[in-house]
């Protein structure tokens, strides 16, 4: 059986053919590193499942370390019989992840997932907004429908809606396409939740993410709204739904470290942007012994 080696160019952006192999053929040809395809000749398949082996030759780093990759939980692999395998997207995601873009939609877009449930905590006001826009643009680069829920803060939607546009995202063009729309918080304790599941209604079969951003920027009552995330979870497990709750600083500033803590774990994600950087870091579960 024959297979075509590609392996894609990062600097010119397209898929480059190094060589044709067949058998127990292998292919060292230009020492090229990245995302390779095999596409078997006759069926026109992919491969999507790679040995270490061949993910050790196409990265260009020993066997070892793809096994400690695995082992320390960065890069996903399964057990087929007695030998690990990885699958190609998990690898491409992985690579995506490794290539630090210079943007922070960039690094938004290597760091979120679907389904996703973050929180956001951000130094000032200026910054809560510019991460509202890069998760937006993000959703929108990515086919979602974007949600923006404007209560939380105090500020007009007329005024979130010059803000947002000051800083990239064409919300008018959205709107006219039907992919963006302001929602106002309801009253009732669910009302968040009560809100998505009826646009989840709304959009079933449709094949469209919803992508749903929500900012607290007063003190709020915490055990209602850790409440009300957790319940979010729940919704985002079920759905797919991409969920960004963003919070001043100075208002988790009053937060105890044990309310913190169950924030935190209340999210499958953080994303904390301050003028002087910006740290991502997950949730992850505590893996077996």
């Amino acid at each position: 059986m024959l297979y075509d080696i590609l392996v894609f160019d990062k600097v010119h952006k397209k898929w480059l053919k190094r060589c044709t192999v067949g058998g127990s053929q292998r292919c060292n040809e230009g020492g090229a590193r990245g995302v390779v395809r095999e596409v078997d000749r006759v069926s026109g398949v992919r491969k999507d499942l790679l040995g270490v082996e061949e993910v050790s030759g196409y990265l260009g780093v020993g066997p070892v370390t793809v096994y400690r990759w695995c082992r320390e939980g960065r890069l996903p692999c399964l057990k087929v019989g007695k030998s690990w395998r990885i699958r190609r997207e998990a690898l491409e995601d992985f690579l995506r992840q490794g290539e630090r873009p210079a943007t922070l939609t960039g690094q938004l877009r290597s760091f979120l997932a679907v389904p996703d449930n973050v929180l956001g905590v951000a130094q000032n006001q200026e910054l809560l907004h510019r991460l509202d826009a890069a998760f937006l643009s993000v959703g929108e680069a990515r086919g979602g429908l974007l949600v923006k829920f404007a209560g939380g803060e105090q500020i007009s939607e007329a005024e979130l809606r010059a803000d947002l546009e000051s800083k990239g995202l064409d919300v008018g063009r959205l709107e006219e396409e039907g992919r963006f729309r302001f929602v106002q918080d309801r009253d009732s304790p669910d009302g968040r939740e009560e809100t998505l599941r009826e646009l989840i209604t709304e959009l079933d079969g449709a094949g469209r993410t919803i992508w749903a951003t929500f900012n607290w920027t007063e003190q709020v009552d915490l055990d209602t709204a850790l409440r009300r995330q957790e319940a979010l979870m729940e919704l985002v497990e079920e759905r797919q739904l991409v969920v960004k709750t963003a919070v001043l600083e100075r208002v988790i500033d009053e937060w105890s470290s044990a309310t913190l803590r169950r924030a935190q774990v209340a999210h499958s994600g953080v994303v904390w942007l301050s003028e002087t950087g910006l740290v991502l870091s997950r949730v992850r579960p505590l893996p077996p012994e």
